[in-house]
């Protein structure tokens, strides 16, 4: 048990055992990226509920940056930490009140959603903050003052490497992975020292197993990114990461084959970097629809029997459940109205292509566009009505090869729809959809569902809205006119549930007024 005195210092009272600390962190803190190594943004916390919710309102709101943040609060021990570009504050999680503040200067030059500033967020162990900064490093910080603990890089930045995502920690390995123009790959890195303990490329070199995918030259270009947060089995001591899309991203005449591992789920070995299996939704793609999107684990009937399960909201436009013990394919959905590439997907878990429509002007048209059906914002099973929830978007594209492959959105009158799906794991079949109001642009929102009935998530329109979660019923909702580019999270402290969430530049934390 720690107690924070007005000046901020950290006093160690009592040190709990193991599964005691365990269990009481697991009710108050959200201490990985997603609340829990599943990856599944699901809470027991039940203090918000549907009879209270319309009290909602915000306690505090903290400024970070002139740049949309896009980061995950994590709150440990009653301290929260939420990050920028090459920056973490530690936060007094009951008032916003800054504690501590880390900052390195940003790298000129740095490509892709480093350049944006984009920044994901951060894990903490152990005394230790870790954070990948935008070319492409990982560093330790301690936990109390934020000093630099060390600082080792994953890549070369100049070779096109960066560094957004949260890490994920198991046992004493931090885990990450890469946003890049280059060559893919996931490492982990001893928490104490930052040396690295394994590497696993997700694009084979020439010769290796793998290799015979691609048929042409492109293989040397580089893909398969990896710069989404992974997720983790406990009980199987797997690891699962998703990687993205081949390279050239739209011309697929100079990489036959299905490409591999590209636009795919891998299940690894979190202490070797081994691979298990893997499964590729999306063989031979020349849409740009990378499989970043939450790959949620879930322990729960399936068809009557119990199953470990892994699901997925493919950016491709279908829906996945998948057993996570084996890698083995158990269905696919489309959940998308408008969905013309394929007309379903096989037995062997290998989509079923269609002849894509081609307009005057020799583009193809397609659905979903090159956004996707989905993407990388949070997903949430709730076990209490046996629903998956995710974003989707109906918006399609104009696709063309064109100088090595370029792609537009569809101008004018088709514009897009976004809606919040509640999936029937069992059937692929939507339980409800909540539409979402127009908007200038498509928002980035994520969502959370909790053990009280609630769904929470950021509306396209700028409204942070909560939800019946078993019917779709609005039941609140806070009008804060921004382009949401972050997941809600939820923590207790001092007896009082806060759901915290990026407001545009700020972080902002919401409460129930008395």
């Amino acid at each position: 048990l720690q107690l924070r005195d007005d000046g901020g210092n950290i006093h160690l009272l009592r040190k709990l055992p193991e599964a005691t600390y365990r269990e009481v962190t697991s009710q108050v803190d959200w201490a990985t990226y997603n609340g829990n190594v599943s990856g599944n943004r699901y809470t027991e916390m039940t203090q918000i509920d549907k009879s209270n919710v319309r009290r909602l309102a915000p306690l505090w709101s903290f400024p970070l940056s002139n740049a949309l943040i896009e980061n995950t609060p994590l709150v440990v021990e009653g301290v929260m930490y939420v990050t920028a570009a090459n920056e973490v504050w530690a936060l007094d999680a009951g008032t916003g009140r800054e504690l501590w503040h880390y900052r390195q200067p940003r790298t000129a030059g740095v490509s892709g959603m480093a350049a944006t500033g984009a920044n994901r967020g951060v894990a903490v162990q152990n005394g230790k903050v870790f954070l990948q900064t935008d070319h492409a490093h990982m560093i330790a910080l301690d936990q109390a003052d934020g000093a630099l603990l060390w600082d080792t890089e994953m890549a070369d930045w100049r070779q096109e490497y960066a560094g957004i995502s949260a890490p994920l920690i198991v046992d004493n390995v931090v885990i990450g992975g890469v946003a890049a123009a280059a060559r893919g790959f996931i490492a982990g890195y001893d928490a104490d020292t930052g040396a690295e303990v394994w590497r696993r490329w997700t694009v084979p070199m020439a010769g290796e197993a793998g290799s015979e995918t691609w048929i042409g030259d492109a293989i040397s270009e580089g893909a398969g990114t990896t710069w989404a947060t992974g997720t983790y089995d406990p009980e199987l001591d797997i690891l699962y990461w998703g990687t993205g899309n081949p390279r050239p991203a739209y011309d697929g005449s100079r990489r036959l084959g299905d490409n591999l591992y590209t636009d795919s789920v891998l299940a690894l070995n979190p202490h070797t970097g081994d691979l298990y299996w893997y499964f590729q939704f999306t063989p031979h793609d020349t849409h740009d629809w990378d499989a970043h999107e939450p790959l949620v684990l879930v322990d729960t009937l399936w068809r009557g029997e119990p199953r470990k399960l892994l699901l997925q909201a493919n950016r491709n436009g279908f829906f996945y459940v998948l057993d996570r013990t084996n890698g083995e394919f158990l269905l696919a959905k489309p959940f998308l109205k408008n969905l013309n590439w394929a007309s379903g997907v096989g037995d062997d878990g290998r989509p079923i292509l269609k002849e894509l429509p081609v307009i005057a002007t020799g583009e193809n048209f397609v659905c979903p566009s090159y956004q996707g059906g989905a993407n990388w914002f949070s997903t949430s099973f709730n076990p209490a009505t046996g629903l998956y929830y995710f974003q989707a978007l109906e918006r399609c594209g104009l696709f063309s090869t064109v100088n090595g492959g370029s792609s537009r959105q569809v101008p004018g009158e088709e514009g897009f729809q976004k809606y919040v799906i509640a999936m029937n794991i069992q059937t692929g079949e939507p339980a409800f959809e909540i539409a979402q109001g127009p908007a200038p642009a498509t928002a980035s929102a994520g969502l959370l569902t909790t053990a009280s009935g609630l769904l929470i998530f950021g509306e396209n329109s700028g409204s942070f809205i909560a939800a019946d979660a078993a019917t779709g019923e609005v039941l609140w909702q806070y009008q804060a006119n921004v382009t949401w580019k972050a997941s809600p999270m939820t923590y207790m402290f001092d007896g009082k549930q806060y759901i915290g969430v990026a407001t545009g530049t700020s972080i902002t934390a919401f409460g129930i007024v008395e």
